[in-house]
Parts: C-alpha cells; structure tokens; sequence
C-alpha cells in the first residue's frame, strides 16, 4: 500500500508471492531509486511475478543502457524530471513486457496480471503517488483518495477508510498500515511476512525510515495483540439486539 499525507508518504509491502498447503514463496515488492536530496522514487508490485521482475528488469536495464555503450534515448529513473514522467516510463515498461508475454501467458491460461504503486518526489516537483494498471495506465492519489492498495486488498481495506486522512501523522499512518496487513494476514494465506516499509517526509527526497519486519518483530507482535484484544473488548461493549421469539 501506498499513503500520501501532508506530512510525507508511507510505502509498505509485504513478500508473500505464492502460498499452498505445502508451497510459500517470498520475494521483495518494493524497488527504490534514491539519491538524498534529489529524488525518491519507489514502487510496489503485486500480481504475477514474472511480469512483476519484467516490469522492474526492463526499467534497470534502461539505466544501464543509457550509462553503457549501447546508450537509449530518453529518461530513467535515475534521470526522469517529474513524477508524472516516472509513472508514465512504469507505464511503457508494462506495455513492453505485455507486448512481448501476453500472448504466450493466453496460450497457457494465465492472465497478464500485474499491478504498480509508484510514489515519490523529485527535486522541484511535489510528493505524489500513483497506482498503475496492468495496461500502462495509471491514476493519482488526492485529498479525497490519499491511499492506494494492490494486491490482497479487502480485508485491511476498512481500517484505512476509517482512520487515513491526509492530516495523518505519519507514525499513526505506518500504525494503521501495520493493523491492516495483520487484518489481511488473518484471513488471507497469500499476504505473509515479512514486511518492508518506507517512510520519506515531505520536500526531504530522501528515506527517512525504513524497517523489514519480520514474523517475531516485537512492536508487531504487541501490536497484533493489543489490537485484538482491543477489537474483542470493544465488541463485548457493544449492545446486543432484541430477540423475541
């Protein structure tokens, strides 16, 4: 999930890309482009994970290349001048990769699924935040939407909707999101950890925290707990209705 507030933005992930009875998987969703002072870009994938490393292959190789002696025209990550340009180089990326695996992944029944948080600031230009779709397309995060999800969304989904606004400080944000993977993780076998978030203050352009929290992190295991008990005291208040025979 990605959350755009006044303060700053917070990014989070979890590493969960296949579950079963008797298969888990875990790899990275979240890619930095960082220089201090200058840019922060990150980006979050859920979705297939083939075209998810495509995706993110194909935007390193254009860094590459443009340092290389096969140098390609155009920006990258590393050089884009806006963020609306990053969402838009994360577009064609996915375009590219449709292009070329789409086909082949209908001949064997599997949809082209991937999905793109992209947040961040360049020097000059605001914070903001984008989901992009799995044909290129994307829209932006505003005072009215200031969070996106991706992936396994429904079940921390609540939790968001009645606590994020953009007057949220960041650490009650990063709290909030944490509550919502544990809700996700509950109830949903294909959201695991371990968790990786990223918090970056406003007009900094540069990390300001970032924290892989693993499955024995003690502030998470308190939190987990804490919250349930707190869920499990709050129902048992609440009044319960009349039933008449």
């Amino acid at each position: 999930m990605g959350i755009l507030l006044d303060d700053g933005l917070v990014m989070a992930s979890d590493s969960r890309t296949n579950a079963g009875v008797d298969h888990i998987s875990a790899f990275p969703k979240m890619r930095i482009w960082e220089k201090p002072g200058e840019r922060l870009i990150v980006l979050l994938s859920a979705g297939n994970l083939a075209i998810t490393q495509a995706v993110a292959a194909e935007l390193e190789d254009r860094i590459r290349l443009s340092d290389g002696k096969k140098r390609r025209k155009g920006s990258t990550m590393e050089t884009v001048p806006g963020m609306t340009a990053a969402a838009r180089l994360v577009g064609e990326a996915v375009r590219r990769v449709h292009a070329h695996d789409a086909e082949a992944l209908e001949q064997h029944g599997a949809d082209f699924n991937a999905t793109f948080i992209l947040g961040g600031q360049i020097k000059g230009g605001p914070m903001r935040l984008f989901l992009i779709y799995s044909a290129g397309n994307y829209i932006e995060a505003g005072p009215l939407t200031p969070f996106f999800q991706i992936g396994e969304t429904k079940y921390g989904k609540p939790i968001l909707d009645r606590v994020i606004t953009p007057e949220t400080p960041l650490p009650e944000a990063v709290k909030c999101a944490l509550v919502s993977f544990d809700s996700t993780m509950r109830s949903n076998l294909s959201v695991g950890m371990p968790l990786d978030v990223l918090v970056a203050k406003r007009d900094a352009m540069a990390t300001h925290h970032r924290r892989v929290i693993a499955e024995d992190d003690a502030y998470m295991m308190d939190l987990r707990a804490e919250w349930g008990e707190g869920v499990r005291a709050l129902f048992g208040r609440l009044v319960d209705p009349e039933l008449e025979g």
